[in-house]
Order: C-alpha cells, then sequence, then structure tokens
C-alpha cells in the first residue's frame, strides 16, 4: 500500500491526542483477539465513541509499529457490526514507520445511542486506565435517565397473572428458546423450556418486584385486560382496494398482546400480496408486493415506538400496491428523518428489551436500515415518511417493483463481491440507480463503491451504476447517455453553438440548455476555460452578458461569466 500523506499526517495528530479521550492506543503487532477487539469498541461507544487504533505503542512517547492483526478488515468490521448494534466502520493506514508487510489499523467506533448503553458477551464495558471493567450500577442508571421515561415499565395497576394470554406467553417461550438455541446457549434454552409463567415473566423483566409492568400488558396481555387497563393499545387493520372514500374491504381491530395477534396480521396482509413477475429473456423474476421482512419490521417499530399514553390507535392500511402505518405521537426526542438510520431512542425501552431477548428485534435499533435495505434490494421505493408530525410518525412502504434488471445485478454483485455493505452503501446504490446526485458527507463510502467498480460519476455532483451493470443488462447504449460526454466534447459543444450565434450573441441561460445534464455552475467552469484558451468572450456583467467567439477585447476586461 502506498503512503496518503493526508492520512499520516492526521495519525501522526493523533499520536499527540490524550488516550482517553475518544482514542485507544494499542501495538497488537500480531495477534488476532477477536474478543477483546469487540469490548474494547463497546467500551468506546459507551464513553461517546471514538478511534481504536492498532499498530502503535500506547505508552508517551508514542511511536508507529504497525501492525498485520486482522489481514481481512472487511469481514472484521462485518463481525463486529454484528454483534454491537453500530456502524463501525475501518480504514488502514500505511505509514514510513511501519514495519514492512503491516500497516495501522483504525476502527472507527460512534457513540452510543442517547439513554442505551451498549453491551457485549452480556456484560456492558467501559475503560478504567488501561484496563476494561464493568458500568457500574449508578452509571447505568444516569445513561437509561438521558432518555426520559419509560412507561413500558411502570407498574400496570391492577393487572396480575390472570391476565395474561397463555398461548402469548408461551408464543414468547418459544421464541426464546429458539433464539438461546440458535446461539448455542443449550443450558439457557434448557432452563426456558421448564420455567413457571411467573418465572418466565420475572426473568423477562415484564414482572418486578411482584409487580406486572405495562410492557406484561401490551405483549401477553388477554383482550378483556386491555381494553380495560389500556384501550388505545390498539392496532387497527384496513385493506382498501382503491383511495376512494368509504368503508374498508376489511376492517380487523386487535385489542390484545402483540403476541396474540403478530403473526395472525401478517397472515392478513399477505393473503393479498400479488407477485410481481418479469421476463428478461430467459430470466424470470418474480418478486412480492409487500416483502414478509421489512413489513414485520415496520409493525414491530410502530408498537416499539409508540406513544401509549396518547389516546388514538395504530393504524395499518393496506392498498394493492402500498403499505400504510401510522402510529400515534412524533419521532422521540433526538430522532430525525436525517439521523434515523444512525440513532437509536427507543421510547418504550422494556418493551424493545423484551422483544429482543426473544428474536423479534435482533439488533436494537436496527429495524429500519433493514426495512431501507430490504426495499432497495428490490428495487422499490425507500420508506416514505410524508405523514409525519410531531403527533404520529407515518411511514408508507410502496411496493412496486421499479427495476427488475437492477434485482438481478444486486443478486450477481452479492455473490461476486466479500464486501460488506451497509444501509448507507445501499442508499448510494438507489441513488445511482435514478442518477441522483451524490449523498453529501459520504464521500468515503462514495469512494469505496467506486474502487470496487460498483458505481462512476456521472455529469456534475451525479452518480451512475457502473459500465458493468449495463453491459449485464443489455443497455450500453443507456449508459452512454447517463454517463454524458467528456469535458473537451462539452467545450466543443459550447463553442459550436456560439460560434453559430457569434452575430447577436449566446446568454449563460441559452448555453445552459446546449449541456441539460450540467448543473449552471459547471456550464460556467467551462465557459472560463474558453475565455481562458482565447477561444470566446463574454461582453456585459455576469448572468446577463452575451457571449461572442474569440479572445477577449480590451474593453470587456470587466466582464464576468
Amino acid at each position: 500500500m502506498t503512503h496518503d500523506p493526508a492520512k499520516v499526517a492526521l495519525l501522526d495528530e493523533w499520536l499527540q491526542g490524550k488516550e482517553g479521550e475518544h482514542l485507544e492506543f494499542k501495538e497488537w503487532k500480531t495477534k488476532d483477539d477477536f474478543e477483546l477487539l469487540c469490548k474494547y469498541c463497546c467500551a468506546l461507544a459507551n464513553e461517546g465513541g471514538g478511534r481504536f487504533i492498532m499498530g502503535v505503542t500506547d505508552r508517551r512517547p508514542r511511536t508507529v509499529v504497525g501492525t498485520v492483526s486482522f489481514p481481512q478488515p472487511e469481514r472484521t468490521r462485518k463481525g463486529l457490526c454484528d454483534r454491537i448494534p453500530l456502524a463501525i466502520d475501518f480504514e488502514e493506514i500505511p505509514h514510513p514507520d511501519c514495519s514492512p508487510g503491516s500497516r495501522v489499523l483504525v476502527f472507527n467506533v460512534p457513540p452510543r445511542p442517547l439513554g442505551i448503553p451498549i453491551k457485549y458477551d452480556g456484560r456492558y464495558w467501559m475503560r478504567k486506565e488501561d484496563s476494561l471493567v464493568e458500568m457500574s450500577e449508578d452509571r447505568l442508571r444516569e445513561i437509561f435517565a438521558e432518555s426520559g421515561h419509560d412507561f413500558s415499565a411502570d407498574a400496570c395497576p391492577g393487572l396480575t397473572l390472570d391476565d395474561l394470554d397463555a398461548n402469548a406467553l408461551n408464543d414468547f417461550r418459544q421464541r426464546w428458546i429458539a433464539k438461546a438455541s440458535k446461539a448455542e446457549d443449550t443450558p439457557l434454552a434448557e432452563r426456558l423450556s421448564s420455567l413457571s409463567h411467573e418465572q418466565l415473566l420475572t426473568d423477562a423483566e415484564a414482572l418486578v418486584d411482584g409487580k406486572l409492568n405495562y410492557a406484561a400488558l401490551l405483549l401477553f396481555g388477554s383482550a378483556k385486560a386491555v381494553s380495560r387497563c389500556l384501550a388505545q393499545a390498539e392496532v387497527v387493520f384496513e385493506y382498501r382496494s382503491s383511495d376512494a372514500s368509504g368503508a374498508a374491504q376489511e376492517r380487523k381491530e386487535y385489542r390484545q398482546g402483540f403476541f396474540g395477534f403478530y403473526d395472525d396480521l401478517w397472515e392478513r396482509i399477505n393473503k393479498r400480496n400479488d407477485k410481481q413477475e418479469f421476463q428478461e429473456a430467459l430470466f424470470v423474476t418474480s418478486i412480492s408486493t409487500f416483502s414478509e421482512r421489512p413489513v414485520r419490521e415496520a409493525i414491530l417499530n410502530a408498537v416499539c415506538h409508540r406513544n401509549y399514553q396518547l389516546g388514538s390507535s395504530i393504524f395499518i392500511r393496506q392498498y394493492p400496491r402500498r403499505l400504510e402505518i401510522d402510529s400515534p405521537g412524533g419521532f422521540p426526542v433526538g430522532i430525525t428523518l436525517d439521523n434515523i438510520l444512525d440513532r437509536q431512542n427507543p421510547r418504550n425501552r422494556r418493551l424493545a428489551e423484551i422483544l429482543t431477548k426473544c428474536g423479534l428485534v435482533e439488533r436494537s435499533g436496527q429495524g429500519m436500515n433493514l426495512i431501507y435495505e430490504e426495499l432497495i434490494k428490490q428495487s422499490k421505493p425507500t420508506p416514505d415518511f410524508a405523514r409525519t408530525d410531531q403527533y404520529q410518525v407515518g411511514i408508507t412502504l410502496h411496493g412496486t417493483v421499479q427495476d427488475p434488471a437492477f434485482v438481478r445485478f444486486v443478486e450477481k454483485v452479492s455473490k461476486e463481491t466479500t464486501a460488506f455493505f451497509g444501509t448507507h452503501d445501499w442508499l448510494i446504490f438507489a441513488q445511482a440507480a435514478r442518477g441522483g446526485k451524490i449523498p453529501k458527507g459520504q464521500e468515503s463510502r462514495l469512494k469505496r463503491l467506486l474502487d470496487l467498480g460498483l458505481i462512476e460519476r456521472g455529469p456534475g455532483r451525479t452518480c451512475i451504476l457502473a459500465r458493468r451493470y449495463y453491459e449485464f443488462v443489455g443497455q450500453k447504449g443507456a449508459y452512454t447517455r447517463k454517463k454524458g460526454l467528456d469535458r473537451d466534447q462539452n467545450l466543443a459543444l459550447l463553442l459550436k453553438h456560439i460560434e453559430a450565434n457569434q452575430a447577436a450573441g449566446c446568454k449563460l441561460e441559452e448555453l445552459c440548455q446546449v449541456l441539460p445534464a450540467l448543473p449552471t455552475s459547471q456550464v460556467q467552469s467551462l465557459l472560463k476555460t474558453l475565455k481562458r484558451q482565447g477561444k470566446a468572450h463574454p461582453v456585459g456583467k455576469r448572468k446577463a452578458g452575451l457571449w461572442f467567439p474569440g479572445p477577449t477585447l480590451k474593453t470587456d476586461d470587466k466582464s464576468g461569466v
């Protein structure tokens, strides 16, 4: 690997920093201790995020020694993201002082979500001097208090074990056992199978100090108990064949614990879930309008994050090609459309924790990421939050497949590369498929996808899918059109138009029409190049000026582009 002066300078700046303030230095010349790396990343996240830097001595004066640990950092990063619910990234920095064949390896760890401590191997880790220690109970309480009051953890007055649905409890038990078995935790699986309902609820923290909380009611309560204790904890499903007003073709009201209706709700949606089939040469692609995983995740989000102290219900409306879910209460504190994929703050923490125990919520806060990724992979529009305001979160999942060829291309890329793609990578793919603008703040991800040969830069600040996609789908002509002309061709087109209209001159607005794919700023840049080359010059001030062929006249020196 060649040295990057900018990265080397940045590393030298980090070496002067104070360890403990978002930096952790370790030599790690050869060892591949993945478990220890997970613990350090967990601790850094709990302390506000930072960088774990391998290949540097941790005592001052720090020196670069390099490391050969984790020779496949992409795979290591994927393993970290699977075990720690954060978007951890990495970078490799070749340094002149590294020993031969080594480099400095940096893992960038984002901060934990507001009010949510991160744990690994069942423990909440933090750093203390040169060691890793478990968080104190006082520190944990401080973190949990950050996001405010958790209604689902409050005791539900008058709720007893007789008010809970035994079938719902057994469903929860079996899901928890299945998750434990998948993790090869045989002792836990065997213990869960023999627990009484009371002990099961205690272990799940739905029964605390002998009192059942609202999480127990919302997940396992009978219809009678929910109606008595919290009538607004209701999910209303409707099927409508069109947008016409009037009665729905089907309506079902679920006023009972979540485990009592979760599967029935999906089956009700799925019975009108048509297949979209696409014929391309010898290939037939069949895609469900509503994929199970995004739909289930969207329902889970609505149940987990709604405000149960508001009097309205969750509404799920199914149309032939879209699904609308409206949940009472706006986004939780600190969550916006701009950070919804990177920040989590569950409104009902106890509820979410119980769902995590049984595997319905695989990783804390990752549900929305999964929804985006699955929809993009199937060439469907990303979620629409147009109905969201301070009183409700309204999400629409559109089911129409936009480009079936893109679906096959994604499958091909997934088989050919071992690279890990995060949600923001998939968003860039979606932008490229539309020829959209490069997302701001995603330059490093963009460079990686460019290096992998999956996307290319298009005209202006746009990005497009790489040539290999258009070759794959047999549309080489479309690639040429989307890629646009090169700079010399653009200059030649502008000059040809200026020369053809030299009698009257050309306005900037008119010249922009010659190259409609380029933004005005780029057309202005090309015109400045023609002026510098002495091939064209402007007369008049700025945008109101006219362009003529030939070099700048002395009387026109003050003209602008």
